[in-house]
């Protein structure tokens, strides 16, 4: 039986050598465990009751999270290489001034000496961070501030 139900599940590129050498692709969920679905309680109930769902989790801010998973979704199709981020880490909020991601915002982390920018998805309390130049990027106070 098909159901309708709207769903997203944030997938990213997973490069593995094969023994005879080749190289393949594979896509792998970023959240392990997660897939968001929208809809009211009929559709919490239809998805529960296909025996693919094991636990439902009410949102409280629909809307937050809806910004955040459509950032998620920039940053997948920028094709850039992503980390997933299992734990949120305090930093520096910031915006990006120019680059791809020119317009986004974020939380500034270091990893391995390298500067990355963070894009949350409050809700999880998980992300993923994409390499970026410090140069392309501001504090966010000063960029609302027009600093």
């Amino acid at each position: 039986v098909r159901h309708e139900v709207a769903h997203y599940c944030p997938l990213v590129p997973k490069r593995n050598r094969s023994p005879a050498g080749r190289i393949r692709t594979s896509y792998i969920p970023l959240f392990t465990g997660y897939v968001f679905v929208h809809g009211d309680e009929t559709v919490r109930y239809t998805a529960m009751t296909t025996d693919c769902v094991s636990r439902w989790l009410d949102v409280p801010d629909g809307k937050s999270l809806e910004v955040d998973l459509r950032r998620i979704y920039q940053l997948i199709c920028s094709g850039a290489p992503l980390v997933a981020e299992p734990r949120l880490v305090p930093g520096t909020p910031v915006r990006v001034r120019r680059g791809p991601f020119a317009g986004m915002s974020g939380v500034v982390i270091r990893r391995h000496g390298q500067c990355r920018l963070l894009i949350a998805v409050n809700f999880l309390q998980q992300g993923a961070s994409v390499l970026i130049e410090e140069y392309e990027i501001e504090p966010l106070d000063k960029a609302t501030m027009g600093g």
